[in-house]
């Protein structure tokens, strides 16, 4: 399913429409027998108008031998009736089955592509974007697909059924119709298209004032701390009083649409009403037909007024079929085909004459770095914000590629590998702690299975969460809450340690992964990694240089460079940059 969505969007990027078609490739059958059961299940509110025209008729007539009419009418029209549950039944079965399926693919896709999307494209994208395409997008695109099947095959069966009998039976009235529906639709287009600006107005405002609530609430220990209540309160007083003004406009501009649109629908009904009963007086149309053709012109009506009321639907879903295509076919993916598989890891590292820039920047992030890593070592990254240190780990776990110059993982370049392979052995814990809203236990071991109670106690007490995890009522099982908002700063850190450590990688890189820790819990942890994961080799990117003591090599580094590499006690010896920083 994914795949053929995949290339639906790829050969037919530019027309919104083809893509449309494509995406129900393998549905139609559906479609079809939808369509087949919908027109079924609604014979019973085409035919009506017909059956009573029938009754009546016959009943006007004065020959009681018109009775058997009468029956057979009635009864027929109780049969239509009670078909209608089990069509609709099918009808809906087929048609939904159709639409959930695709609008289950589009998201499932969407959430493939971004995995393939490269780092640094992702990182250009905000993420707001990025939920509105997979929900907003998607759920416009089944709307989309619903309205024009649903309703367009009942707008087009309508008019096909009230036009074609209205003919059959009077080509004089059909002319009429063609004449006053366009009027009596106009109305009603002309009214709900003030509507619908007046209501877009209502909803910006509702979703601005959303948002200031969501602020002041989170702002509300800021705003007490500082006597800053009153402010907040009339800021948003504003914001309600807009609301007010808007919704009060919006509710008596609905209301006059109402009231206008239902008195000039029943003026077009009477003039029908007149029209035809004039035509009944003459006896160019029998009494009962009166009352068809009025229910027709109403279908008729009806039907004109949804057509043009359902082409914002198609609109939209139609922008949302490219919006979702701007993700689909972006180019920026990460492709390891053909690239080489790793089985087995060492960790050892060559950086040769490296550099890095960024597309749309001339100056260098890295910048001729060359710096040989041993397996098991222990490299620590120094440097001013903004010198380049982060850049280096995304090298290493390949989010971005070297603009020149070339990385070696265990003797082989690393753009000659599958990292997806390498990253089977890597552990990361960021520098902005990433927990979901889970247990503690399914936050470490996140995407493992069948981890024994023994490993995980291991890796618990290494990332002294011992204690933690004792005083919860809950322990291992205890919820930490949207983002792992219900812990502090130092135990989310500790949580994501322990899901780096349970993984026993061969590399291990921590960018500012202990910031929130005190001095004598990052020297634990730091002592624990080479216990558990067997001497991985470690990269550390940390401000905090006394907590850097124990690395193997120290590499200084400034504007991309590296300007100094050595032990701790070397570079305070040299007495240079990173004597400095430390007695800065």
């Amino acid at each position: 399913m994914e795949e053929r969505i995949q290339k639906s969007y790829q050969k037919y990027h530019k027309n919104s429409f083809q893509i449309l078609l494509h995406l129900y490739q393998g549905n139609y059958w559906r479609f079809a027998l939808s369509s087949i059961f919908f027109i079924i299940k609604h014979l019973p509110s085409w035919l009506m108008p017909l059956a009573i025209a029938n009754v009546i008729n016959a009943a006007a007539s004065n020959d009681l031998s018109q009775i058997q009419t009468i029956y057979f009418n009635a009864f027929f029209m109780a049969c239509l009736i009670g078909q209608n549950i089990l069509t609709n039944y099918f009808h809906v079965k087929y048609h939904s089955a159709s639409i959930r399926q695709v609008e289950a693919g589009l998201r499932a896709t969407l959430i493939k592509k971004i995995q393939e999307l490269s780092i640094p494209y992702q990182k250009e994208l905000q993420s707001g974007r990025i939920q509105s395409k997979i929900i907003r997008d998607v759920e416009a695109v089944q709307t989309l697909s619903s309205q024009v099947f649903v309703s367009g095959l009942n707008i087009a069966v309508n008019l096909f059924v009230a036009l074609g009998i209205t003919l059959y039976k009077s080509p004089v009235v059909f002319l009429f119709f063609l004449l006053t529906v366009p009027l009596a639709a106009l109305v009603a287009v002309l009214f709900r298209k003030r509507i619908k600006e007046s209501n877009s107005e209502f909803r910006q405002e509702m979703e601005e004032t959303s948002a200031k609530v969501i602020e002041v609430i989170e702002l509300a220990p800021i705003s007490r701390a500082h006597a800053l209540e009153k402010h907040e309160t009339s800021r948003l007083n504003d914001h309600f009083s807009q609301i007010y003004k808007k919704g009060f406009h919006l509710d008596i501009l609905q209301s006059v649409f109402g009231s206008v649109s239902w008195a000039s629908f029943q003026i077009f009904q009477l003039v029908c009403l007149i029209f035809t009963g004039v035509l009944a007086l003459q006896g160019r149309i029998q009494p009962g037909d009166v009352v068809m053709y009025q229910t027709y012109f109403t279908t008729v009506v009806n039907s004109v007024s949804s057509m043009i009321t359902l082409i914002p639907t198609i609109s939209k879903g139609m922008e949302s079929i490219a919006s979702i295509g701007e993700l689909l076919t972006a180019g920026d993916v990460e492709s390891y085909q053909g690239k080489k598989k790793i089985q087995q890891l060492r960790g050892e590292f060559r950086f040769e004459d490296v550099s890095f820039h960024y597309p749309d920047s001339p100056k260098p992030v890295i910048d001729h770095f060359s710096l040989e890593v041993k397996a098991g070592e222990t490299i620590a990254f120094v440097g001013p914000s903004g010198s380049g240190k982060s850049t280096l780990l995304n090298l290493l776990i390949g989010f971005s590629q070297p603009s020149s110059g070339t990385i070696y993982l265990d003797g082989q370049p690393m753009d000659s590998l599958d990292m997806r392979s390498v990253r089977n052995f890597l552990a990361v814990v960021p520098q902005a702690t990433l927990l979901f809203s889970a247990s503690i236990r399914e936050n470490i071991t996140y995407g493992l299975k069948n981890v024994s109670e023994d490993q995980l106690n291991k890796v618990i007490e290494a990332a002294q969460l011992s204690s933690l995890i004792d005083e919860l009522p809950e322990g291992l099982d205890t919820l930490v809450g949207e983002h792992g908002n219900k812990l502090s700063g130092g135990q989310k850190q500790r949580i994501s340690i322990a899901r780096a450590l349970i993984r026993q990688p061969k590399i291990i890189l921590l960018d500012e992964a202990t910031s929130a820790l005190d001095n004598q819990s990052e020297k634990k942890i730091q002592q624990a990694l080479n216990y558990l994961t067997e001497a991985p080799t470690t990269f550390v990117v940390a401000h905090r240089l006394s907590t850097i003591k124990e690395a193997d090599k120290i590499a200084v580094v400034n504007e991309g460079k590296l300007i100094e590499l050595g032990t701790y006690e070397e570079l305070l010896a040299k007495k240079g940059y990173f004597y400095r920083l430390k007695n800065e």
